[in-house]
């Protein structure tokens, strides 16, 4: 629990029970998990006081939120040291289209893509879609 508390406090978030515990949560996951997840996990939680939590988070630096194409925005921890730089922190994901998770392929950055002039990149998100190791192990 200190790690966890020590980590919120780095990114400048207070280390609250409930943001302890969602993190914890978080950290326990291989996947990248949706709202919907925490709110299942946490059922007696106020709805607001999640969404609030993750998009704390996600202001911080602590999550990063992933558009997998599944029209659900799913949120995963970000590496220790991740400022969510687009030239240096960026890295794939992978999305089964099998079991329908998210996982993060940390290990494997995103290129720089150099832009013409002019054009200024806000954000980059690379999903690649499949079959996961899991599925297809069965």
């Amino acid at each position: 629990m200190k790690e966890i508390e020590q980590r919120l406090t780095e990114n400048g978030v207070r280390p609250t029970a409930m943001r302890i515990l969602i993190y914890k949560y978080m950290a326990e996951s291989e996947v990248a998990i949706a709202l919907t997840d925490i709110e299942n996990a946490f059922a007696k939680a106020d709805r607001t006081t999640l969404f609030r939590t993750l998009k704390t988070f996600e202001q911080k630096g602590v999550v990063h939120q992933i558009d997998d194409g599944t029209g659900v925005q799913k949120y995963a921890l970000c590496e220790t040291g991740c400022n969510c730089e687009l030239e240096q922190d960026l890295h794939l994901h992978f999305h089964c289209n099998n079991c329908n998770e998210t996982v993060c392929l940390t290990e494997h950055k995103i290129p720089n893509i150099n832009l013409p002039e002019g054009y200024v990149a806000e954000d980059a998100n690379l999903v690649l879609k499949g079959i996961c190791e899991k599925c297809s192990a069965q």
